[in-house]
């Protein structure tokens, strides 16, 4: 998970102090922004447990020193904001050119759900088909002040960062096997290969800094490193809402596990297995989870067939949907505001324990 630091007028700052307050804690590559992982976890209990550990260790330490962690997929209005010095980013950033920019400005959570033996194919094709659901935990909808999408860090991300580089940053068709993945993964790479060396970029320096599975930023991957299927497309978000969403993915997988996968038909989980409809379709939701999110009507009726309970969820994007230009006056009252929120979800959490 991924989250900015704000200092106690809510303006980005650096997160120096931070990093050793917890294992499992990261610089991103971007100033402000910091990363909290956990280990592989056996079950939710689990997950949830760590979880809120490491972030409640860094939120302790953040504390003392002044600061705070703000859950919003962007920073709302914050100007400019500054990497950290990386030859991994300075090639992205000559690959890319000047759309990079939105990247900097996009926080995400990513969850791994370990590979299932001889279904790995089904469970990529799975996690395409649920790929809307990343509008269960929607977080932001201003960039720059200016509103954007219900998903502003997936239009930034996908349409606008990557739009020179579609294959990159937007989500995959479903796949054959995973042969015919991997295939698709090394046309990327040579694409990314070609484009880099063309921005002046030199051989050594790329192979010094990618992989094939390294140089892409596809929604749903296949992490043969880590042997998991990796599923990123959502905004960073509250840990409770977080563990949520990991628990529905892993049923689904778990249930994907006893039965099986069938693409076109009525989509939904059934007794016998699971229904996934034509690619096309699923872009047509996923570009209502970027433009509308959960108050698509559609969107949540294709969820809730998926398996999720579109109810137990409050993205905070909707309670932030104002259409007016937000100040970065406001911006900073309302990343205080969030990273208030934080704290309180870890105090809840405790208290429910």
């Amino acid at each position: 998970m991924e989250y900015w630091v704000v200092d106690e007028e809510g303006r980005l700052t650096e997160p120096e102090g931070l990093v050793d307050a917890s294992p499992g804690v990261e610089r991103e590559f971007v100033e402000p922004l910091l990363e909290v992982k956990t280990t592989p976890c056996e079950t939710t209990t689990q997950l949830r447990a760590e979880l809120f550990e490491r972030v409640g260790r860094v939120l302790e330490r953040a504390g003392a020193l002044g600061k705070g962690l703000v859950p919003l997929a962007t920073p709302l209005n914050a100007g400019a904001v500054r990497d950290l010095p990386s030859e991994r980013t300075r090639v992205q950033e000559q690959v890319v050119g000047d759309d990079f920019e939105y990247v900097r400005h996009c926080a995400g959570t990513h969850i791994h759900v370990e590979q299932l033996p001889g279904r790995v194919t089904d469970q990529i094709n799975a996690l395409i088909a649920l790929d809307p659901a990343f509008a269960l935990v929607n977080s932001a909808p201003h960039f720059e002040g200016e509103y954007l999408a219900a998903g502003a860090r997936s239009e930034l991300y996908r349409r606008m960062a990557y739009d020179d580089v579609s294959h990159q940053g937007r989500l995959w068709r479903y796949a054959t096997d995973t042969d015919e993945w991997t295939r698709r993964l090394e046309r990327r790479y040579e694409e990314f290969l070609t484009a880099a060396l063309e921005a002046g970029v030199d051989r050594r320096t790329i192979a010094a800094n990618f992989t094939p599975e390294t140089a892409v930023w596809t929604p749903v991957q296949l992490r043969e490193t880590f042997g998991t299927v990796e599923y990123r497309s959502p905004d960073t978000t509250l840990p409770s809402r977080a563990v949520q969403l990991a628990d529905d993915l892993a049923g689904v997988v778990e249930h994907l596990a006893r039965t099986g996968l069938q693409v076109g038909g009525t989509p939904g989980l059934t007794e016998d297995g699971m229904v996934v409809p034509e690619f096309e379709t699923v872009l047509g939701h996923v570009e209502t989870a970027i433009e509308d999110g959960l108050e698509s009507g559609s969107l949540r009726a294709y969820l809730d067939r998926m398996g999720f309970d579109t109810d137990a969820y409050a993205p905070a994007t909707h309670s932030l949907d104002s259409r007016e230009k937000v100040t970065r006056t406001a911006a900073r009252d309302l990343r205080l505001d969030h990273a208030a929120r934080l704290e309180r979800d870890l105090q809840q959490v405790a208290v429910g324990d």
